[in-house]
């Protein structure tokens, strides 16, 4: 009785300790929305930190069952005095894993391993200079009903959960002879601490300790016989999951995950726990009180802001130069990388560029802290490529008073060399160029500035307006209609969402030519908000394209449910839905309409009779090898008989 009356005091005191509705992971929905990690559990002789960025380990990585309990996967059963270390970069879920816990230990699960979980948030707690670990487990819970003292007396019936252990800011190197035995013997807080982690006092009481790949180096030589659990993010199966436990709406998940699973920056971007939220928060609130995705106004960029706003709440609001100096050197470090190709960067670099600022980094920068022996330094690397590639594209509109100078040398912020080269040879600058036209839209440079306090500098828009136009005039043929045939042009455009400049940039062009592409649905809301802006668009020619509303691989997914494809399969509309839509939007003056070899089937003819009947300009449409059978051609029959049909040529 005793136990049940701590456990549930001690959880509600842990939740009365945070300010819920801060962080994502602390929200009411967390139960319903906790999706299992991926995760790599090694013995200390067997620990190596993962070069590179999130995500890209091999190997090693295991996903727990479904069925398992976050303990069952971080502590092994029947085990006295275990110590686990928790690694894993900021925002891929070592405190939820721990909430995880402390609700599992709530509900009873934890019941037949440990009696008493005692949880210490490094990050918010206030701890006495001198404290015995009895003193501890006091300040962690005030009211307990049972004496802290006579709990302690079965050690293997308690966990000691710390998190956020960087935070404890004292050296862990102290004197031996200075540890102490006892758990009433009050002592200096660090070698009460250091007491524990060495195991002298408990030993055979169990340790969870969260933290930071950064302070690895210096924990490690104070344990023995540890375990390290390294967070990896969310699995491709996880993702999906986490989307469908985030959205109670079956509908809207599937809806938000195909947009998000077609855009490969995003769908990349989901392996950080942390971003799944920021994208999941974004597009409820652009489902809300729609139906669909289909006039969805966030693009890549907007997202990307949006979450660095959540790294960056509350961070240096009182001194923004020194957040602006940092982010002009991470975003200097960032391009000189792209352009070398380098992702990992030597500790000296770092601090040549002057970033070794320990509470900013850690956000940014994941640390592979070396093996001993080694006698290199750390080495540093962004927490995901893509990461990277945003904040090079940041480096070349981020104002500042000079020009950037880091250790690897000078870097011009020119961004018509950066252009050029991704149109001559350089299509890795891709998604660099692709965020670099999302940053100059105004949204983003009053969004950035009000939420960062960052200025964004708008003298590129005109520098990237010239090189669309001219990049398409150089592919037309003299004589020939001016035509836009790179699907990476409606991205761009997409990217900045600004219809006047969609405007400008297309409206030199009368043909849209793509061949050959395999349209995902996050492809077709780009092309469909360029077609909608772009008025002397008069010829449309897909050839070879497939239009996809759901991830043409989830059918041979064995952990994609059955029923969830069938249900999909039930619920999409017709393949060119969004194409049609777009093309019947007012100011139009399409003409021509080729759809050869696309495979069209008869769920689309109702589209095109709808497209027929309210498109008097439409004069030609090719539809060559379709599947559009006896009913399809019916109902295009129906187009074709309205009045307002003047179709000169069908073939």
């Amino acid at each position: 009785e005793h136990r049940r009356d701590s456990r549930e005091h001690m959880v509600r005191e842990s939740h009365q300790d945070r300010e819920l509705g801060t962080c994502p992971m602390e929200s009411p929905s967390f139960h319903r929305r906790f999706t299992t990690l991926t995760i790599s559990r090694e013995p200390r002789s067997e620990h190596r930190a993962k070069d590179g960025a999130v995500g890209t380990s091999q190997g090693c990585g295991s996903a727990s069952s479904g069925a398992a309990t976050a303990t069952t996967t971080l502590f092994e059963p029947g085990r006295d005095g275990q110590v686990v270390v928790l690694v894993g970069a900021p925002g891929m879920g070592k405190t939820t894993l721990v909430r995880k816990v402390m609700v599992e230990w709530r509900e009873g699960t934890l019941h037949t391993q440990f009696d008493f979980v005692f949880c210490i948030d490094c990050k918010a707690i206030v701890l006495p200079m001198e404290a015995s670990v009895a003193d501890l487990v006091s300040q962690c819970c005030p009211g307990l009903r049972v004496p802290a003292g006579k709990i302690l007396d079965d050690q293997k019936r308690i966990l000691f959960i710390f998190d956020g252990f960087e935070a404890v800011g004292f050296s862990l190197v102290q004197p031996e002879a200075e540890l102490s035995c006892d758990p009433r013997e009050v002592k200096p807080l660090e070698l009460t601490l250091m007491s524990l982690l060495k195991k002298r006092v408990l030993p055979k009481a169990s340790l969870l300790i969260t933290m930071r790949p950064r302070a690895l180096g210096s924990l490690r030589r104070c344990l023995k016989g540890e375990y390290y659990v390294e967070i990896l993010g969310f699995s491709a199966a996880r993702r999906e999951e986490y989307f469908h436990r985030y959205f109670e709406n079956p509908n809207k998940a599937d809806m938000a995950f195909r947009f998000a699973r077609g855009n490969g920056i995003l769908y990349s971007l989901c392996v950080i726990p942390v971003m799944s939220w920021t994208i999941c928060s974004i597009l409820e609130q652009e489902l809300c009180g729609k139906k669909n995705l289909l006039e969805c106004s966030k693009a890549t960029t907007g997202m990307m802001i949006f979450y660095l706003s959540q790294l960056l709440q509350h961070r240096n609001r009182d001194n923004p130069q020194v957040l602006q100096q940092f982010l002009l050197q991470l975003c200097s470090l960032a391009a000189e990388g792209i352009w070398k190709h380098k992702v990992l960067f030597e500790e000296k670099e770092i601090k040549d560029c002057g970033l070794d600022q320990q509470d900013l980094l850690p956000f940014f920068l994941n640390e592979r802290i070396p093996e001993e022996g080694e006698d290199h330094g750390s080495v540093y690397a962004f927490t995901h490529l893509h990461l990277q590639e945003f904040f090079a594209a940041m480096f070349y509109v981020l104002e500042d008073d000079g020009e950037m100078v880091s250790s690897l040398g000078r870097l011009e912020k020119d961004v018509n060399k950066l252009l050029e080269s991704y149109n001559k040879s350089r299509r890795d600058l891709n998604v660099t160029v692709r965020f670099l036209f999302g940053l100059v839209s105004q949204k983003s440079i009053e969004y950035v500035e009000k939420t960062i306090g960052c200025r964004i500098s708008p003298r590129a828009r005109e520098e990237l307006l010239e090189w669309l136009q001219g990049r398409h005039r150089g592919l037309s043929h003299p004589g020939q209609a001016l035509k836009v045939s790179e699907m990476d042009t409606f991205h761009f455009l997409f990217e900045m969402n600004e219809k006047s400049f969609a405007q400008s940039a297309l409206g030199h062009f009368t043909d849209l030519d793509l061949q050959d592409t395999k349209l995902t649905l996050y492809d077709q809301v780009a092309l469909s908000f360029c077609i909608q802006h772009w008025a002397g668009l008069r010829c449309v020619t897909l050839q070879g394209c497939s239009f996809h509303w759901q991830d043409p691989e989830a059918e041979l997914d064995a952990s994609v449910p059955c029923a969830s494809i069938v249900r999909q399969r039930e619920e999409l509309p017709c393949p060119i839905h969004l194409l049609c839509q777009a093309l019947r939007h007012r100011d139009s003056a399409l003409q021509v309409l080729r759809l050869q070899w696309c495979r069209l089937s008869e769920s689309c003819c109702a589209e095109l009779a709808a497209l027929l009947a309210e498109h008097p300009g439409l004069a030609r449409l090719e539809l060559g090898d379709s599947s559009l059978g006896d009913s399809g051609v019916r109902l295009l029959c129906e187009g074709l008989r309205t009045p307002g049909c003047h179709l000169r040529i069908l073939r």
